[in-house]
């Protein structure tokens, strides 16, 4: 069972303008690869805000492959992988915009969002937002860059099983009563939690 923290930029306000997206693989309780790719995106439309957020402009992406290029790298490592992302419901949306733009069907997957875990497993943060779990885990990291959003992303679910003296990050969601989404060939379930 593979587990896989990821985490995309966008190049404007539209879910499926991948312009990066950050992989880091989580094998028996470390970090074992991480991986960043630029993607350029179907129509080159980048606003300044995102820009200003991860300070990807269409120059650096002008040569980079679009989105189903770079996903073919990393789709069958995708299939029936436990994968983690720090709000879920951004990623993910974005992965499925991306896949609905180029009229590509979903992988087989099942995913967890970190924020949601933080939330359970260290309740008395300020926030749950990344650069303060990074804080939190006393971790450095350049914020809004794909790879080390997914590093820490991965570095959280990491220190969260530990906290909770599990084995493998993915027993986490049975333990916190988080219920894991889904992505298939069909559609989605969302990650949720049940209410304690």
């Amino acid at each position: 069972m593979k587990t896989i923290a990821i985490d995309f930029e966008t190049a404007n306000e539209e879910r499926g303008s991948a312009c990066s997206v950050g992989l880091a693989w989580i094998e028996d309780g470390v970090i074992t690869r991480v991986e960043e790719r630029l993607i350029r995106p179907k129509d080159m439309r980048f606003s300044h805000f995102n820009i200003a957020v991860h300070g990807i402009r269409p120059t650096d992406v002008e040569d980079a492959p679009e989105f189903p290029e770079v996903m073919d790298e990393f789709v069958d490592e995708f299939r029936e992988a436990t994968m983690i992302a720090h709000n879920a419901a951004f990623d993910f949306s974005v992965m499925r915009a991306s896949f609905d733009k180029y009229r590509q069907s979903y992988p087989s997957l099942s995913y967890f969002c970190s924020v949601k875990m933080a939330q359970r497993v260290w309740p008395s943060l300020p926030s749950h937002k990344l650069n303060i779990i990074a804080h939190h885990l006393q971790l450095r990291f350049v914020h809004h860059n794909a790879a080390e959003d997914a590093v820490v992303c991965a570095s959280a679910a990491i220190a969260a099983a530990k906290s909770l003296a599990l084995q493998h990050v993915r027993d986490i969601p049975a333990k916190i009563g988080m219920v894991a989404g889904r992505l298939h060939a069909m559609g989605y379930e969302p990650c949720t939690m049940r209410k304690r």
